[in-house]
Order: structure tokens, then C-alpha cells, then sequence
């Protein structure tokens, strides 16, 4: 398989860590040791050990290698505001090409590497460009989670669409239900299934605060290798 998988999200707040978090503990169950990284993150708290984010932490958590966080989080910025602006805030550029060599020594000690990408699909990160540009720089098969709720149709459309003009594998998609009660959902799912050929992972009750192992046994990843993503 390549290095590993590059997980984005049709906006923010649609579920890319507990996606990426049950994706780590399901590649862990087929035998693979998985890193888990999380390149860029704002909104960071401050720690006695230096800026600390909660996504990044639940990917290492989920992943159990015993590597620095900086390996796992190597831009974290402390507003939680758009990734390129709180990066002008404190005089840093985020640059791919330091993002591609960490996720190369967080590979050497595993078997792949799941990477969350930061917001939506198309948000900037700095003058290298966007995630879009990101995950085309490191060259990863992409999950796409989608995040059930009125207007997802539309969003996923246009976010499959842009991966595909990319030139990157979609690997699969995964439907996460971001709200309790949402309307219509199993019809919602109906039309994804039509809007999205690719392999769909999973599709994800709404059950806040489940642990990486519960989601992945939502997930199917064996379909990520039944079509040939991530090979």
C-alpha cells in the first residue's frame, strides 16, 4: 500500500477526527501499524509542554506509537481561527514540503500514516496553497467524510468533483451523522450512494464522545483495498 491515507471533510465540524480516528484503529486491526498525523491545527491549548491539540492527541491516542507531538502536529497555532491567518499571526509559514518530510519519519516507524486535513477541502493554509494543494503534495489516496445534514449533497458533489480534478485517488467516502434527528437521513444516504461511486466506508450513527475502536466497528476498510486505494 502507499504511506497511507490523507482524510478531508465536505466543511468543518463533520467529523474528520472520529473518522480518522476509527480508520487508525481499523487498519490497526488488519495487522498494520498506523500513525496517525495531524499536519496543521489551530485552536491549540497551552500546556506546560507547549501548544497541545485535541484532535492531534486523539490521533495519537488511536495510533499508540510512541513518537513527539511534533512529528504528529508539526503547525499548531493557538486561535481558533482559519489556519493561514492565525499562521500570520505569529509570524509562521506552513510549508508542504516540511509537512511531507515529517509524515516520511512518522512512516518509517509504522506501516502507513492517516492525515487529517484542516477545515474543508479547498481552505488556505499559506503561500504553498490550500489542503487541496496538501494532500496533492504529499500524493494520498483520499477519504471524504461527509457530514449528514441538510445541505451535504451539494457539498459532497462538489468535493468529490475537485479530488477527482486533482488527480487523486478517492478512496472511499464515510457518512457521519453530525446532529441527532436528522430528516430524512437513510434517503440522504440514498442519494450519496448515487452521487459518490466510490467505495463508502461506513456510515456513522450520531454518538458523540465514541471511542476510536467503537467507530471502527462501523468501518469497512476492507473496501479500501477490494478497489485498489492506497496500492
Amino acid at each position: 500500500m502507499s504511506t497511507g491515507f490523507f482524510v478531508t471533510g465536505t466543511d468543518t465540524g463533520v467529523g474528520k477526527t472520529r473518522v480518522s480516528g476509527g480508520l487508525i484503529a481499523a487498519l490497526r486491526g488488519q495487522g498494520l501499524r498506523v500513525a496517525g498525523m495531524k499536519p496543521v491545527a489551530s485552536g491549540c491549548a497551552a500546556t506546560a509542554l507547549g501548544l497541545r491539540n485535541a484532535d492531534a492527541l486523539e490521533l495519537m491516542a488511536a495510533s499508540g506509537l510512541d513518537v513527539p507531538y511534533g512529528r504528529i502536529n508539526p503547525y499548531a497555532f493557538a486561535p481558533a481561527i482559519a489556519p493561514h491567518l492565525a499562521a500570520a499571526e505569529v509570524g509562521v509559514t506552513i510549508r508542504f514540503d516540511v509537512i511531507a518530510q515529517t509524515l516520511g519519519e512518522l512512516v518509517s516507524a509504522a506501516d502507513c500514516a492517516v492525515v487529517e486535513g484542516v477545515g474543508g477541502w479547498r481552505v488556505p493554509l499559506g503561500p504553498d496553497g490550500d489542503v487541496a494543494d496538501l494532500a496533492m503534495h504529499l500524493n494520498l489516496p483520499v477519504v471524504l467524510v461527509v457530514g449528514l445534514r441538510l445541505g451535504c449533497l451539494n457539498h459532497a458533489a462538489l468535493t468529490a468533483a475537485d479530488i477527482r480534478r486533482c488527480g487523486l485517488p478517492l478512496a472511499g467516502w464515510v457518512g457521519n451523522e453530525v446532529q441527532a434527528g436528522v430528516e430524512r437521513c437513510a434517503d440522504t444516504v440514498g442519494a450519496l450512494r448515487e452521487i459518490l461511486p466510490e467505495p463508502c466506508l461506513g456510515i456513522l450513527p450520531h454518538a458523540p464522545g465514541a471511542s476510536a475502536d467503537s467507530v471502527a466497528r462501523d468501518l469497512y476498510v476492507s473496501r479500501l483495498f477490494s478497489a485498489g486505494a492506497g496500492t
